[in-house]
């Protein structure tokens, strides 16, 4: 009887110890993925709207081309340890221009699809954009934009004049914009996106479940 019970003791002080290597393993396992493969952050603000919301939860990959109409979470450039979710619109070395609400990329008229036609959302009746459609876009260029008080506190003379000048994207910098364009702190605002400042691609959105979606 004994040596039934020990021998029972040493199988499941064994077995014990196995289920916990495996737990320290997929713990691991799991902590080394979302440190360099995976990204997983959550929506704060209405910038993003109506396609993400505040509180959605989101996986982003890492390491990942980027392309134009990509969802990203990226480094702000303007505050401090924090991070913005942002739509890539313009790629490095693009000419944009916003005129009478659409883009015109390279001039190219750009389809940007991740919008829903038939969406009726409008901004309420005492904002600057009242009745407006959330994607709605006050018209720009690279050009003029760089003549903005905004920008000018951000970038030196010589780099303005060399932006009004080309007019384009710089090299290894990226144009982001929120879906909820009346209300989005953006490029329109903070400037350009370096690629070194992105964190990832939005995947997946998991939660709320009732949302839960794929993208790219």
């Amino acid at each position: 009887m004994k040596n039934r019970r020990r021998s029972f003791n040493r199988s499941w002080k064994k077995f014990s110890l196995q289920i916990l290597l495996v737990v320290i393993l997929v713990f691991s396992i799991s902590s080394l993925a979302f440190q360099f493969i995976f990204s997983k952050n959550y929506v704060s603000g209405n910038s993003m709207q109506p396609n993400f919301n505040n509180g959605d939860h989101v996986i982003a990959l890492r390491h990942v081309p980027i392309s134009r109409g990509d969802v990203v979470i990226l480094k702000a450039p303007d505050k401090k340890d924090s991070l913005y979710i942002k739509r890539v619109i313009g790629l490095p070395g693009d000419k944009i221009k916003s005129q009478e609400n659409g883009f015109f990329i390279n001039g190219k008229k750009y389809r940007e699809d991740f919008f829903d036609p038939n969406s009726k959302l409008r901004e309420k009746l005492y904002t600057p954009y009242a009745g407006m459609p959330y994607s709605y876009t006050y018209s720009f260029t690279i050009e003029s934009l760089a003549q903005t008080p905004d920008w000018q506190k951000r970038y030196s003379n010589r780099y303005l004049k060399t932006l009004q000048k080309q007019n384009r994207v710089p090299q290894h910098n990226y144009f982001v914009l929120g879906d909820h364009r009346t209300v989005s702190n953006d490029s329109r605002i903070f400037g350009f996106v370096k690629d070194s400042m992105i964190v990832g691609r939005v995947a997946l959105k998991y939660w709320p479940l009732g949302d839960f979606a794929f993208y790219g």
